[in-house]
């Protein structure tokens, strides 16, 4: 099929992946409309997702924050607004963290994938993953969380990151195609592409 779903894995097609969902398709079990984002126009070329430079609010953004190589999507940093459940609750790694960005004043409910916890400060860095993974496993619901930082590959649309300088930026999986705002902390330039890092995160 010439359009391909944007591999953000939500789950609302009714299907546990966009791979899976994919091969429904392919078998005329699934159509394309199925799919929340086949309607809202975003596709991809190649395999890679294409953006228009402009989030649903009609705000410009300078570049996309994207996943590094092998992982589901750009790391969120984030905190709970009770840093001492990472202790009390003995959150680990691989483990499953749900709740709403509150500090930014996101409406959706996300699930994270742990990738470490600091007992200490309470900071979880986490993959965003689609709502299916929260329905097995071990899931830790702390309702409502900081974020820190994101860091990924930053896909230049109309301004390369800029040391120091608060961007607009869209993270690569936003189901609400929302642009963000951060101050960038971290530019490297490395094979793979600019790595950024960016901090005091904003819904504007």
């Amino acid at each position: 099929m010439s359009w391909v779903p944007p591999g953000k894995d939500c789950g609302a097609c009714g299907s546990a992946s966009c791979g899976e969902f994919q091969a429904r398709v392919a078998a005329n079990e699934k159509a394309l409309a199925d799919c929340p984002f086949y309607t809202l126009g975003e596709i991809r070329a190649a395999g890679k997702a294409a953006y228009s430079g402009t989030d649903v609010l009609g705000n410009r953004y300078d570049f996309v924050l994207s996943a590094f190589p092998g992982e589901p999507s750009a790391r969120k940093f984030v905190v709970p607004f009770r840093a001492d459940l990472v202790e009390r609750w003995d959150i680990r790694p691989g483990e499953i963290v749900t709740g709403r960005p509150a500090g930014p004043g996101c409406p959706v409910y996300h699930a994270l994938r742990v990738l470490s916890a600091n007992p200490v400060t309470g900071v979880l860095a986490c993959h965003t993953v689609g709502p299916l993974a929260a329905r097995s496993g071990k899931v830790h619901d702390i309702q409502a969380y900081h974020v820190h930082a994101f860091e990924g590959i930053a896909e230049v649309i109309s301004r390369s990151p800029a040391l120091g300088i608060r961007q607009r930026f869209l993270p690569g999986y936003c189901m609400m195609d929302l642009s963000h705002t951060g101050v960038v902390n971290m530019v490297l330039n490395k094979k793979e592409g600019i790595h950024v890092r960016l901090e005091d995160i904003r819904i504007q």
